[in-house]
């Protein structure tokens, strides 16, 4: 369990990339060098920028972590405060029932924590389910069918971690259940708990879609949309004028000057990168060089 996972120093989170991913661990120590099995569970906890959860920007903006990590997490929760008074005093009447016993209250039978760690524990360490055959087909299919998706939205709404990811999440029900096998009923267990996770963590927030890709890319498909097209009107309008060198804030005001919304300071200077990955322009402080 990992507490303020967003402020870890990032040595810190670089190695987590090797754990996460391929479950390793490498140690160099005393002229040693190996690596270990890291084959563990990971459940972090971490706060906004801002301290409160923007709905007007994507997860990526609003954690501001790498997302080359955040994409390895098979699922994301947000614990949003609703600011709702009923949500308000449901809170409250529990932290306080924490410290205040009430005698008229019924108390509920919860599971003893002993047998929940010897229960866990025996399927840890003695259950390895294996997948059937009508199970690996319904994965297959799932996979497919959120592809099939994305692609008629013009968008990547599934990556093959997020096959790995639901295979994963399968066998965990399996195992939950003591079950040798995982079945159709622990994927489609399994799909729903990660759907419903998507849900949260991975709606764009100007379409209101789901889209992976800000998981996976760190933006999402409307936002680099917006670049591409922004970079080509950029393109059009440095063509047309005279001469090689332009202050690249006065282009930003000019073409302000033509809109009811304000170009954004970032979508513009990324828009920028994008023609200078293309070689067509140079940036030079703030001055901008054609190379065509």
């Amino acid at each position: 369990c990992i507490d303020e996972f967003d402020k870890m120093s990032d040595s810190s989170r670089a190695i987590l990339h090797e754990v996460m991913e391929q479950q390793t661990l490498s140690i160099a120590k005393a002229g040693i060098i190996c690596s270990l099995h890291a084959r563990t569970s990971i459940l972090a906890a971490a706060n906004p920028v801002d301290s409160q959860w923007n709905h007007n920007k994507s997860i990526v903006e609003n954690v501001q972590l790498p997302h080359t990590l955040l994409s390895r997490f098979d699922l994301i929760f947000l614990v949003i405060d609703p600011q709702n008074e009923d949500y308000d005093r449901q809170l409250a009447h529990h932290l306080v029932s924490l410290y205040h016993a009430d005698s008229d209250t019924p108390t509920r039978e919860s599971f003893d924590l002993d047998v929940l760690r010897d229960y866990t524990a025996y399927a840890k360490e003695s259950i390895n389910p294996k997948l059937t055959e009508e199970a690996s087909q319904r994965l297959i299919e799932i996979y497919v069918d959120m592809r099939k998706l994305g692609a008629e939205r013009g968008m990547i709404t599934a990556y093959p971690r997020q096959l790995e990811s639901l295979i994963r999440l399968s066998e965990s029900v399996a195992r939950m259940r003591l079950c040798e096998h995982v079945t159709l009923f622990d994927v489609e267990e399994a799909y729903q708990l990660y759907r419903s996770a998507l849900k949260q963590a991975a709606v764009d927030p100007n379409t209101g879609e789901i889209d992976v890709a800000q998981l996976y890319e760190g933006q999402t498909s409307s936002e680099k949309r917006r670049r591409a097209e922004l970079a080509n009107e950029l393109r059009t309008l440095l063509q047309s004028k005279q001469g090689i060198s332009f202050k690249r804030w006065e282009i930003l005001e000019e073409m302000n000057a033509t809109r009811e919304l304000p170009i954004r300071k970032d979508l513009f200077l990324s828009a920028l990168r994008n023609l200078q990955d293309e070689e067509f322009i140079a940036q030079i402080g703030d001055t901008l060089r054609l190379l065509v």
